[in-house]
């Protein structure tokens, strides 16, 4: 019993340190040789510049070559010359004649959703697409790219995905409020305009590049530079009489992206039914807000 006496402290010192030696252990990560499909560089190995994650979508059409986790370094940019830039100036009272004009133009654009089949000249909508591709983006890295559809079979498969998904945002998703704000604009998950204008404009943000080496380049402020050039395509139909309504169709991204055969860095942003207004065309009696309620003088 002595004996016992004396071993028992002895066993518990060498269960405790067995215990902490296990927890230690379970607590260290494996490691292993640095193989071909590990990253070059330990702690790039979960790095992803301003990715967005709702892309993780799981339908990745592959752009074939390189290392996925392999990006661009901002050394192997080459370096731009600047060359002199002289735009044209203005009178004041030209300028203040032309913002006139310019917001009398821009104050009659509405959201149209009765939309003539009839033709638009192709160059017409080349022109736009090349206005909206002038807006700035960060680093210069033009992340965006428009999709223009006039193909009447893709128009229809276009509309029975985003019909099928709004049904369910107008039935489920959206929630009470959201649809019943709605309901003085009489707009619902019916989309006859996407089988009948001339044109679909798809806008999809480049969440970051593909070059072709296969190395990924960090697009900056993606979605901010993609919706100014949204901003400036709205202007530009408005410039040629052509109308539209903005539609953010919720939850059909990926879907169209697999339709249209858009690789996986790209995002649907906006989805454009563009045409002239129809001859019966309506469009809510809305009032826009005043200077003094959009503007802060500091």
């Amino acid at each position: 019993m002595a004996l016992l006496s004396i071993l028992t402290p002895i066993l518990a010192l060498v269960l405790c340190l067995v215990v902490g030696f296990l927890f230690l252990k379970s607590r260290t990560p494996e490691t292993s040789p640095r193989g071909a499909d590990q990253p070059k560089d330990p702690s790039k190995k979960d790095f992803r510049p301003w990715v967005d994650q709702d892309l993780h979508d799981n339908t990745e059409i592959t752009t074939g070559g390189g290392d996925e986790d392999e990006w661009v370094e901002q050394d192997e940019e080459k370096d731009l010359a600047h060359v002199p830039y002289s735009p044209q100036r203005y009178p004041e009272e030209i300028m203040l004649q032309r913002s006139k004009d310019f917001y009398s133009l821009m104050n009659q654009r509405r959201s149209v959703r009765f939309i003539s089949p009839e033709p638009v000249p192709r160059e017409i909508i080349n022109n736009i697409i090349l206005t909206a591709g002038t807006a700035p983006s960060g680093a210069h890295t033009e992340p965006w790219t428009f999709i223009v559809v006039s193909d009447l079979e893709t128009k229809h498969q276009i509309r029975l995905i985003v019909e099928e998904e709004e049904e369910v945002n107008y039935r489920q998703r959206m929630g009470d409020k959201w649809v019943h704000d709605l309901a003085r604009l009489r707009t619902n998950w019916i989309k006859e305009y996407l089988d009948v204008a001339p044109y679909l404009i798809l806008v999809f943000k480049r969440a970051y590049g593909i070059l072709p080496n296969g190395k990924k380049k960090t697009h900056y402020y993606n979605e901010i530079s993609v919706s100014i050039s949204c901003g400036i395509l709205l202007a530009a139909l408005q410039n040629v009489g052509l109308v539209t309504v903005t539609t953010t169709p919720l939850n059909c991204g990926p879907r169209l992206r697999l339709l249209l055969k858009r690789p996986a860095n790209e995002k649907l942003l906006m989805l454009l039914p563009v045409g002239y207004p129809a001859a019966d065309a309506t469009v809510p009696d809305l009032k826009r807000k005043h200077l003094e309620e959009i503007m802060v003088p500091v």
